[in-house]
C-alpha cells in the first residue's frame, strides 16, 4: 500500500470556524462565535511576517492547488523550491509540475516530472493484497459480463452439474442422477454418492440444451460417474469415477471409497474403450475433475494428494488443489505439479481451461460470495498463471457456483449451480459471455474515505482520479460507506483525490505496475468548520502543541516565535477578539517560585506579541505556576519527564465582545 500523504497538519484542524452555536445546558443563551479562520489568510500573514517555512509555503501553495487555482498555486510552490527543493517530499513534485503546465511553463514541468519518476516507490506503490478488504468491490468491479439462462430441457428434480464440450458431436456430456430413483444429499466431494450418470445432449447454434441421453454403457457403471473431459477430435476422454476398477471397489486405510480419474479412447467401431486408471491415482486420495489444455497435452485436476495446501486439515471436504500432469507422446503422464499460485489452503476444484488458456476453476479459498464461487486466471506461455480474479456476478451467488466451461470463440457456455430458483437440486445452466473478463493487464484501485477526526466513513465525498496531465479520467460520489473503485491502465501514473464541501481534500499520487493488480488507497479528509466561542483555547485549533522556554528562564526563543506568530496572525485577521495568556509549570519547584516563573512567562508572551504590533488592550498575561496540573503529578509524586511535560504548557484563551469575560 502506498505510503499515506499528509496533506494538511497543523493549521487545517480548524481552517473555519462558523456560525452560532447554542448553549444547551443554559437554554437559549448563545455564543456569538468569532467569524471564520481562514486558513490560506493565516499561511499568507505568517508567509508575508517572514515566517515561510517549508510547512507554510507547502501547505500555502495547497490550499490554491486544491482550489484548481493552480496560477497562484505555482507562485507559492515556486518559492518552496527555491529555498528547499532538497527537502520536499516527492507529491510535491507532481503538483508543482502541474501548476507550472498552468503557465504554460512546460519544459520545467517535464524536469520535475522526470524527477517525480525516480522517486523509490513512485514506479508502483502498490502491494498485492495477501487479504483483500474491498473484496465485494473488486467482485462488484468484474460483474455483469455474462447473461444466464436456465436450461429447463435437460435438469431433473435430482443433480444434474459438470458438462464438458463434445465438440465433434455438437453436444456436451454432463453428469446427472436422474435415473437414481432417489434424491441423494451429496456434497461436491462425492463420498458416499451413488447412482451420478453421465448423459449427453445436443446443442443448438445458441447453446440450447435438448434429448438428453445415457451415455457409452462402457463407461458408466452403478458407481459415480461425472466431470468429463473430451479432446477436440472427440477420440479421448477423461472422467471422474469412483474407485472402482474390474469389478473391485477400493476403499482407503479408514474405508473411504475416493474419486479417480480414468482414461478412455474412442475405437474404429465408434464405441469407447474400457477405461484404465491413471497411474496417479490412489487408494488414500482423491483425484477428480479432469481438463484438458486446448493443445491436449496438458491434464489438469484436482486432488487432496500429498503436497496440496492445507493438507495437515482433518476435514477432507475442505482441501483441494489443482494439479497438472504432461500427457506425454507416449500416452504416460509427468509427475503432478500443483498449480501453487491459484490454490489456497481452502478448496480448488472443477478446473476448465478455455482455447485462450484461461484457467476456470471454482474455490472456497479465494474471496468469494459464499459457498464455490467461480475464478480465472490466465495461463502464460512458460505455464504460470496470472492474478486470480473473481469472475463475479451473475455467475456467482451466496450459493455453489462451480463447473464452469465456455467455448471462446461462440462466447457460450455452461457452469452448474445449486442457487434457488432452479429445477432441483444442482443444475446447469446456458449463459452467454458478453464482455471479456479483465484478465489482460488492468488495475483496480479502490478504498475508503473517512473523516481524519472520528475515523467514520464519508458519504457524498467526491472522489476524482487524475491523470498524469491533470485530466479527469473517472469521477464518483461515495455512499455511506465511503468506498470508491476506478479501473485505470497498467503502467500509467496517476492521482486520486477526495473532496468535499467544508472539507479539507485529500490526494494520492501512484503509478501503476505493468502487470495485473488492486490497488488500495484510502483517503482522509477533514471537516474545516470548528466553532470556536468564548472561553476556547485557540492553541490546539491553531496546531500550537507548546511554547518552549529554556530552563529556569523566560525570554522567547526563535522555535517560540514561529508558533506565536500564529497567534499574532489570527489576531490580526479578527480584530475585535481578545486573548488572555496563560502559563503553567510543573511541579518540581517550590510553588511560589513556579508562580513567578510563569507569571514571567506569560508577561514575555505577551510583550512579543505587543512588539509585533498587537494592541496591549487586546492581551492579558496571568501565570498560574503548577495550581492547574493536568495529572497528578503535583509535589512529591514520582512522575516521569514526559508526564510532567504535560503540565508545562501555554493557554490562550479568546473571547469576542464580552472582553475578558471570567474565563474559568
Amino acid at each position: 500500500m502506498l505510503k499515506k500523504i499528509s496533506i494538511f497538519v497543523f493549521l487545517f484542524t480548524a481552517t473555519i470556524v462558523f456560525g452560532q452555536k447554542e448553549n444547551l445546558d443554559k437554554g437559549n443563551k448563545k455564543y456569538k462565535a468569532l467569524a471564520f479562520i481562514d486558513a490560506q489568510k493565516i499561511y499568507l500573514k505568517l508567509a508575508e511576517d517572514g515566517y515561510a517555512t517549508a510547512e507554510v509555503l507547502a501547505k500555502l501553495a495547497d490550499t490554491y492547488y486544491f482550489n484548481d487555482e493552480l496560477n497562484q498555486a505555482h507562485k507559492w510552490y515556486e518559492k518552496l523550491f527555491a529555498q528547499y527543493e532538497q527537502n520536499v517530499k516527492p507529491e510535491y513534485f507532481f503538483r508543482y509540475a502541474q501548476s507550472l503546465k498552468s503557465v504554460n511553463r512546460y519544459d520545467e514541468a517535464d524536469r520535475l516530472m522526470a524527477k517525480f519518476n525516480t522517486f523509490k516507490g513512485f514506479d508502483s506503490r502498490s502491494q498485492l493484497y495477501s487479504e483483500e478488504p474491498n473484496y465485494l468491490q473488486i467482485i462488484d468491479f468484474q460483474s455483469g459480463r455474462f447473461e444466464i439462462a436456465n436450461t429447463q430441457k435437460i435438469n431433473t428434480y435430482t443433480v444434474d452439474f459438470g458438462p464438458a464440450f463434445y465438440a465433434s458431436q455438437n453436444q456436451v456430456v454432463y453428469a446427472t442422477s436422474r435415473d437414481s430413483g432417489s434424491l441423494v444429499n451429496r456434497r461436491h466431494s462425492w463420498n458416499g454418492q451413488a447412482f451420478l450418470q453421465l448423459y449427453t445432449a445436443d446443442a443448438d447454434e445458441t447453446g440450447k440444451l435438448s434429448n438428453p441421453k445415457k451415455f457409452s454403457s462402457r463407461i458408466n457403471t452403478k458407481y459415480h460417474e461425472s466431470t468429463p473431459a473430451i479432446s477436440p477430435d472427440g477420440e479421448t476422454m477423461y472422467f471422474t469415477r469412483n474407485n472402482y476398477e474390474n469389478g473391485i471397489y477400493r476403499q482407503d486405510i479408514d474405508g473411504t471409497n475416493k474419486l479417480k480419474i480414468f482414461r478412455s479412447f474412442k475405437q474404429e467401431d465408434g464405441k469407447w474403450s474400457k477405461p484404465v486408471s491413471l497411474p496417479f491415482n490412489n487408494d488414500e486420495y482423491s483425484v477428480a475433475h479432469p481438463a484438458l489444455s486446448p493443445d491436449g497435452k496438458l491434464l489438469y485436476f484436482s486432488s487432496d494428494m500429498p503436497g496440496t495446501l492445507g493438507y495437515d486439515i482433518d476435514d477432507d471436504f475442505t482441501k483441494a488443489d489443482i494439479w497438472v500432469v504432461d500427457i506425454l507422446e507416449d500416452g504416460g503422464f509427468s509427475e503432478p505439479r500443483n498449480l501453487k499460485n491459484v490454490n489456497t489452503p481452502g478448496r480448488e476444484t472443477f478446473p476448465f481451461v478455455s482455447k485462450n488458456n484461461t484457467l476456470y476453476f471454482a474455490s472456497t479459498g479465494h474471496q468469494g460470495l459464499g459457498g464455490l464461487d467461480v475464478f480465472a486466471s490466465s495461463i502464460k506461455p512458460d505455464g504460470s498463471t496470472s492474478k486470480v480474479i473473481n469472475i463475479g456476478k451473475p455467475i456467482n451467488t451466496p450459493d455453489d457456483d462451480f463447473a464452469f466451461i465456455v467455448n471462446d470463440d461462440t462466447k457460450v457456455g455452461y457452469f452448474s449451480s445449486n442457487r434457488p430458483g432452479g429445477s432441483g437440486d444442482d443444475d446447469i445452466y446456458r449463459f452467454i459471455q458478453l464482455e471479456d473478463l479483465r484478465v489482460p493487464c488492468e488495475i483496480l484501485v479502490t478504498g475508503t474515505v473517512t473523516d481524519s477526526r472520528s475515523g467514520e466513513p464519508m458519504d457524498q465525498a467526491t472522489v476524482m482520479i487524475m491523470d498524469a496531465n491533470n485530466n479527469k479520467v473517472d469521477e464518483l460520489v461515495t455512499s455511506e460507506n465511503g468506498k470508491y473503485a476506478f479501473k485505470v491502465e497498467c503502467n500509467k501514473q496517476y492521482f486520486v483525490r477526495a473532496e468535499k464541501e467544508d472539507y479539507t481534500s485529500d490526494e494520492e499520487l501512484f503509478s501503476t505496475p505493468n502487470k495485473s493488480d488492486f490497488i488500495d488507497l484510502p483517503l482522509d479528509i477533514e471537516n474545516t468548520l470548528i466553532a470556536v466561542v468564548d472561553c476556547d483555547d485557540i492553541a490546539p485549533l491553531l496546531g500550537i502543541e507548546q511554547i518552549y522556554f529554556d530552563f529556569d528562564k523566560y525570554n522567547i526563543r526563535p522555535d517560540a516565535e514561529y508558533e506565536l506568530a500564529k497567534i499574532k496572525a489570527f489576531m490580526e485577521l479578527y480584530p475585535d477578539t481578545t486573548v488572555e495568556i496563560r502559563s503553567h509549570t510543573d511541579s518540581r519547584a517550590p510553588d511560589a517560585y513556579n508562580v513567578t516563573l510563569s507569571n514571567n512567562r506569560a508577561n514575555s508572551t505577551m510583550n512579543w506579541l505587543v512588539s509585533k504590533g498587537i494592541d496591549a488592550s487586546r492581551l492579558t498575561a496571568k501565570g498560574f505556576g503548577e495550581t492547574r496540573l493536568v495529572n497528578e503529578c503535583s509535589n512529591g509524586v514520582p512522575c516521569t519527564a514526559a508526564q510532567h511535560q504535560l503540565n508545562r504548557r501555554s493557554e490562550f484563551i479568546v473571547s469576542g465582545l464580552e472582553k475578558f469575560k471570567d474565563c474559568k
